[in-house]
C-alpha cells in the first residue's frame, strides 16, 4: 500500500460544532441536574406539607363554621335562650336572620369546597 493511499488523521477528525461532548461535560451536566432535582423536590415537599396543613386548617374551619351555622340556625328557629338570657338573634328582624343563616351556608360550602381539594 502506497503512502499516498493511506487515511490520514484529518480525514477522521470532526468539525467543531458536530463532536460529541467529552465525558467530564456530561459528568458536569449529570451533576448540575441532580442537584436541580434534588431542589425541586426539596420544594415540592415543603409545598405539599403547607397545602396539607391549609387543608386541615380548611377542614376544622369548616366544621366549626358548621357547629355554628346550626347553633345560629336553631336560635333563629326556635328563639333559644343562653344562660336565662333572650337569644342574640331574637330582636333581629326575620330578613337580616335570613340573611345570617344563607351567609353561613355559603361559608360552609365554600370551606368545604376547599377542603375536597
Amino acid at each position: 500500500m502506497e503512502g499516498s493511499q493511506r487515511d490520514d488523521t484529518q480525514d477522521w477528525r470532526l468539525p467543531e460544532d458536530s463532536r460529541p461532548p467529552l465525558l467530564s461535560e456530561l459528568v458536569e451536566r449529570v451533576d448540575e441536574a441532580l442537584m436541580t432535582a434534588r431542589a425541586s423536590e426539596s420544594a415540592v415537599v415543603s409545598v405539599g406539607a403547607a397545602a396539607l396543613d391549609a387543608a386541615e386548617q380548611a377542614r376544622k374551619a369548616a366544621d366549626l363554621a358548621e357547629q355554628a351555622a346550626d347553633r345560629a340556625g336553631a336560635a333563629v328557629q326556635f328563639g333559644l335562650k343562653r344562660d336565662g338570657a333572650e337569644s342574640e338573634f331574637a330582636g333581629w328582624p326575620e330578613d337580616r336572620q335570613r340573611r345570617f343563616s344563607q351567609r353561613a351556608d355559603r361559608i360552609v360550602a365554600r370551606l368545604r369546597e376547599l377542603q375536597r381539594r
